[in-house]
């Protein structure tokens, strides 16, 4: 126990001390997620708002698959990435793999069918409400979509925060499409992964601690966002 809390001790001394190097970790870990999440939510948004406010040929298909693809596995993502931008994939010459970019791609196509999906269900609601409404008014398509999304904006930003927690804490993909590359695409999951297999569990630690206050930030902002939606809502 003893050599537990020393380990521990030096971690949150890291964190305090905003270790170059955890710092710059982080700053990676932030930078890719943030524009996964935000490339996800311009796609799924839209997406996800036209599938839960129209009805088309294909819509159940539509809904079955951004359902699947929300459980898709990691690992399979990474290695359907890694083969599109290895040398001999159609995106190979761009150059691609083993950088941030690769990673912020991989990340995107695991979390935008997660906010398509979950943003159909909130628009969804929301048309059984104000459909008639809509119809009577002659309210057009893309003012229709414009109106839900707005209407939803709360909810909407519940599930941008479920889109950058599935994100941010993301390893299998990252790894085979970043490579894991010191100064180059480190990012907290996978620095964690390596230094505890090497034994330097005090940065492993360190970065265990961020995580862990970010999920619990990203939580109570959720409920605080909720509560908002709520008092709106009956306001």
């Amino acid at each position: 126990m003893d050599s537990f809390w020393n380990v521990l001790a030096s971690a949150i001394g890291l964190v305090f001390a905003f270790d170059p190097d955890l710092m710059e970790i982080v700053g990676l870990s932030m930078q890719v997620t943030l524009s996964a999440v935000a490339i996800a939510c311009l796609i799924g948004f839209p997406l996800g708002a036209i599938a839960g406010a129209f009805r088309f040929p294909g819509r159940t298909l539509l809904s079955i698959v951004l359902n699947a693809l929300m459980g898709l596995p990691p690992v399979v993502v990474g290695l359907l990435v890694y083969l599109m931008l290895s040398a001999s994939g159609p995106l190979g010459p761009l150059g691609l793999l083993y950088t941030p970019t690769a990673m912020i791609i991989a990340q995107t196509v695991l979390v935008t069918p997660i906010v398509a999906a979950l943003t159909k269900q909130v628009v969804e609601d929301l048309y059984r409400e104000y459909g008639e409404q809509f119809t009577s008014l002659g309210v057009g398509p893309l003012d229709r979509v414009m109106a839900l999304l707005w209407d939803a904006r709360y909810s909407l930003l519940t599930v941008a925060l479920a889109g950058f927690g599935r994100a941010v804490a993301e390893v299998g993909a990252v790894i085979i499409v970043g490579g894991n590359i010191n100064h180059v695409t480190r990012v907290m999951t996978t620095t964690i992964a390596l230094e505890t297999s090497k034994g330097n569990l005090e940065l492993a630690l360190a970065l265990g601690v961020i995580l862990l206050a970010i999920a619990f930030a990203v939580n109570a902002l959720v409920m605080t966002l909720r509560a908002s939606a709520v008092r709106a809502a009956y306001a």
